[in-house]
């Protein structure tokens, strides 16, 4: 009995002392946690271990400006940003994350290359696309998106690389800058999108996701 006593024990410390690893660890609210462990054991359930995720449900994060990842994951942290997606996954996990631990993930997924990835949209959509993005409305007053974003889309310090993002990803954030203030840090996105149709949406995020397609 005091054998089988003493494995117990001796299993219950070894679980213990697993937890208390931080650089296994997955606690949130443990501010000494490494953030390439909280990447790679928590972010990459849905933005995958390299950043580049594979359900459209979660932005690809590999190759994002620094700026960027750090400016957002304090709007989440902070509960600025409202989008759906947002409060839903991000609010909890990014609740207790100090800055640099946000620092550091922004670094890590920034340093990630991004993967290309299988054409998602009508090709014939993402030959309209490209002339909005590289020419604008200008019968709208709305300029070329490659003017924030870069000519390849590669981002820009404080806008997103929206190279080879996910068409529906795009899509669904285009529609949150048009119809609601669930990202009040987008203002000038809010205004540039108010002007946009249901097609030059979708044209749009056909043009940037098909930048990282073979």
């Amino acid at each position: 009995m005091k054998h089988a006593f003493l494995v117990v024990a001796v299993l219950g410390a070894g679980l213990l002392a697993g937890c208390a690893d931080v650089n296994r660890s997955r606690d949130l609210n443990n501010p000494k946690v490494p953030a390439m462990v909280i990447a790679q054991q928590v972010c990459s359930n849905c933005h995958g271990m390299d950043g580049n995720s594979v359900s459209p449900n979660f932005p690809k994060l590999a190759g994002q400006p620094v700026t960027y990842l750090v400016a957002q994951l304090k709007e989440f942290r902070n509960h600025n940003r409202q989008d759906p997606a947002g409060f839903e996954y991000m609010w909890g996990i990014s609740r207790s994350l100090t800055d640099e631990q946000i620092q550091g993930l922004a670094a890590y997924f920034s340093g990630q290359r991004p993967a290309r990835g299988p054409l998602e949209a009508d090709a014939t959509r993402a030959a309209a696309g490209k002339t909005l993005f590289h020419g604008g409305l200008p019968s709208k007053n709305v300029p070329a998106c490659a003017t924030c974003h870069g000519e390849s889309a590669q981002g820009n310090e404080t806008f997103p690389r929206l190279a080879g993002q996910h068409a529906d990803y795009v899509i669904k954030q285009l529609i949150v800058f048009q119809r609601t203030d669930q990202r009040p840090d987008g203002t000038i996105m809010k205004v540039f999108a108010h002007e946009l149709s249901s097609d030059d949406i979708r044209n749009v995020a056909a043009y940037v996701q098909s930048l990282g397609s073979p």
